[in-house]
């Protein structure tokens, strides 16, 4: 047993001596292999050189005050960074007149596809031009919440509105609207139809066509409650606007319910969350008196 332990310790011996030195590389190859007459070209890297090249890249501090992009100066997407529409400017008024001769249809909107209007039939905007919130709604794409809808004969509302939405690649959608279900004993005027569920996405793509009779003139009032306002990338805003202030009908009992903010922008209007009371009940610990006595022996 002794010759074989001392012959296991001789191996060992020799193992480490080939392997274990990794100052003086393998034992064998010293002669045939050296570091110093190793040239192919490159370079070993020294310490302090590679630290000095890295001190040039590493401080990024000196950038900050050369117009670096400052995280602070751009609101997130969230409800705090919606912008507010002005009240005084959320309202279009179209009119439509027919001087054709026989009932014609008139296309409201529509900027993508911007068809000509019948020979006689007339599309006007009160506050700009029919040109420019075609063009707008292009761009700055807003949505409509709330309409009043009055014209020179009542027999016009028996007429239908048809809302489509038409893609480059040709699907079409259409969506029809009665104005005749928003009548109401609240509406006295005969000739007038105030509907403050009546929604619609104005786009490029959107557009709302209506049979106009003969000699008849319809204007529609629409209320804006949200839109997108592409000017605010500049400022590093939320592009999303909305209308804050509630939309005034004339009727006492309808504007104190409509007080409360719709929901648009997918956005809820917020709830007031009541506290919950927690009904742990807390036993007090009686507390244990010390005695003179034990107090004097303590100090002691």
């Amino acid at each position: 047993m002794t010759d074989y332990n001392d012959e296991l310790a001789r191996y060992e011996e020799a193992a480490e001596d080939q392997y274990d030195d990794f100052d003086t590389g393998f034992e064998g190859l010293e002669d045939g292999y050296d570091e110093e007459d190793d040239d192919d070209g490159y370079d070993d890297y020294d310490d302090e050189d590679d630290e000095d090249d890295y001190d040039d890249y590493d401080d990024y501090d000196e950038y900050e005050d050369e117009g670096a992009y400052d995280d602070d100066g751009y609101d997130d997407y969230t409800r705090a960074t919606i912008g507010k529409i002005d009240p005084n400017d959320r309202t279009l008024t179209v009119v439509v007149t027919n001087k054709s001769g026989a009932a014609a249809e008139a296309v409201i909107f529509g900027g993508n596809a911007e068809l000509p209007q019948p020979q006689g039939v007339t599309v006007e905007i009160e506050e700009s031009s029919h040109k420019e919130v075609r063009e707008e709604s292009k761009s700055n794409p807003f949505k409509i919440a709330g309409m009043k809808y009055s014209v020179s004969s009542p027999l016009q509302f028996d007429n239908v509105l048809r809302i489509e939405r038409r893609t480059a690649a040709g699907s079409k959608t259409t969506r029809v609207y009665q104005p005749r279900n928003a009548t109401s004993p609240q509406n006295f005027t005969q000739s007038l139809i105030d509907d403050d569920n009546f929604e619609m996405d104005v786009t490029g793509q959107d557009a709302m066509r209506v049979m106009v009779e003969d000699g008849v003139t319809a204007v529609f009032t629409f209320t804006i409650k949200a839109r997108a306002n592409l000017g605010n990338l500049l400022k590093g805003h939320n592009v999303a606007e909305l209308s804050r202030a509630p939309r005034t009908t004339g009727l006492p009992q309808l504007d104190l319910v409509r007080r409360r903010r719709p929901s648009a922008l997918g956005l809820r209007p917020k709830r007031r969350r009541r506290r919950r009371i927690s009904r742990r009940r807390y036993v007090r610990r009686p507390i244990r008196r010390v005695s003179r006595i034990r107090k004097r022996r303590r100090r002691r």
